[in-house]
């Protein structure tokens, strides 16, 4: 298959089968929409290359459909759809950041030609950008996958701390929650991005050997130096240092780590020369370090020099929102890895997955999707595919799906079930209607129109 994913939008089921079905041959990954709310939700959860976009739409306009992908995915190729009685709007669309457009009707050649024209295009800047900023592009804020009212917070609060240069910033939290993950996002988005960031796991480096990896040796400060080591600290000059499991840092070393933010200067083992650094720290602890203070276990002039700008990072199964949208992107991500063909999670698996408290949190789901798609070549991950302690849990539980749903008399109709239970499904996915409609398993089209029933 193409590389490439088109997003067809269209109001006219018709236009939109053509389409798809012109562009399939091509070899394209296709999409369809029939209004622009579902549209938007498909760019929000695919992020397609191209977007085939029809200026008259019900609801939401063609034109407001690009200027929200162009605030969501400025890379993204939009080409408009008109007839000629509205020409000018297509000329408004031009300005507002629209590839090109197409007259209707239009030629089969011509939409393949001008689709080959964009996608060439966008395959030039993926190139320079790829070229430039990789691992930029790697931690961009855009691709975290988050629903939760929390994390949505949580990520503004991130990039703006990461636009100042020298915020100390500390990312608390369970193991496992993505705070690694953040650490990079805030340097690749501050004005540090083009200089190293330098990790220091606390806890895998034994304490003897912690010293000398942070602040390096001159030849013959011990018995087995035998030439000059730079250190973590000097590397990371210009840059960004984060210290993961801050909290396992011995006592002695912590007051030496302080020096360093109070002054920028430190010296080498067996050296005499003061060496200035300029680095920015970002330090991340799952401990709880103002009760290690009170213990003695930490100090407190570093910890309030450390915790200027403090971020919580909250577990799994305290933002459940996030679950079925992290485990998709895994999956998307996994596909590429693995040369798989996934396409959607089914509805009894994603309940499953929002009942479990994922103890392991991000890191625990992401390695579950990684193996079902390592050992299962099928294009859902269904129910059977998940471990048994994630398949019994709601079982072992005792609390079914529609005990949560409450109803105002004792005989509730058919009606008012589903109408709550999509409600349901709509608040565990963030209100994002095209992953409702997966779990649900209908077309998000049809879930669009069960919504304006109500």
């Amino acid at each position: 298959m193409s590389t490439y994913s088109i997003l067809i939008v269209d109001d006219e089921i018709l236009t939109l089968s053509n389409l798809k079905k012109i562009l399939e041959k091509e070899d394209y990954e296709v999409h369809v929409a029939d209004t622009g709310e579902t549209a938007l939700d498909i760019i929000e959860r695919y992020k397609p290359h191209l977007v085939l976009l029809d200026l008259m739409l019900p609801g939401i306009s063609g034109i407001e459909v690009l200027k929200r992908v162009k605030d969501m995915e400025r890379e993204t190729i939009v080409i408009m759809m008109t007839a000629y009685e509205i020409l000018e709007k297509a000329v408004e669309a031009m300005k507002l950041g629209a590839y090109d457009y197409l007259l209707k009707p239009f030629k089969t050649n011509e939409l393949k030609n001008t689709i080959r024209r964009a996608l060439e295009t966008l395959s030039l800047r993926i190139m320079v950008q790829d070229h430039l900023n990789t691992e930029k592009g790697r931690y961009y804020f855009g691709r975290i996958a988050a629903e939760s009212r929390t994390m949505k917070d949580l990520l503004q609060m991130a990039k703006r701390v990461a636009a100042s240069d020298k915020t100390t910033v500390l990312l608390q939290g369970e193991s496992g929650t993505g705070k690694e993950l953040l650490a990079k996002a805030i340097h690749y988005h501050s004005p540090r991005a083009e200089k190293p960031i330098v990790e220091i796991n606390c806890a895998a480096i034994p304490e003897n050997l912690l010293e000398s990896e942070l602040f390096g040796y001159e030849a013959g400060a011990f018995t087995d130096a035998k030439k000059r080591k730079i250190g973590f600290l000097e590397k990371g000059d210009e840059g960004t240092v984060f210290f993961d499991e801050i909290g396992d840092m011995s006592l002695n070393l912590q007051a030496k780590l302080l020096r360093v933010l109070e002054e920028g200067t430190f010296t080498r083992l067996g050296g005499e020369k003061q060496i200035r650094v300029n680095i920015r720290v970002v330090a991340a602890t799952n401990q709880d370090l103002a009760g290690a203070v009170e213990k003695g276990e930490f100090r407190s002039d570093l910890y309030y020099r450390l915790n200027v700008v403090p971020i919580f990072v909250p577990p799994l199964r305290e933002r459940k929102e996030d679950i079925v949208p992290l485990a998709l992107s895994f999956m998307d991500e996994f596909n590429h890895e693995l040369k798989r063909a996934y396409k959607a999670i089914s509805q009894e698996a994603a309940a499953a997955m929002l009942e479990y408290p994922w103890p392991g949190n991000v890191r625990e789901l992401r390695n579950i999707i990684e193996r079902i798609m390592a050992l299962f070549a099928d294009e859902e991950i269904s129910l059977s595919h998940l471990p048994l302690e994630i398949r019994d849990y709601k079982k072992s539980q005792g609390s079914p799906v529609l005990d949560e749903l409450t109803f105002e008399g004792p005989f509730p109709t058919l009606e008012e079930i589903e109408k709550k239970y999509i409600e349901k499904i709509l608040a565990a996915t963030g209100n994002n209607k095209t992953q409702a409609a997966k779990i649900l398993g209908i077309h998000p089209t049809s879930l669009f129109r069960k919504l304006k029933q109500k």
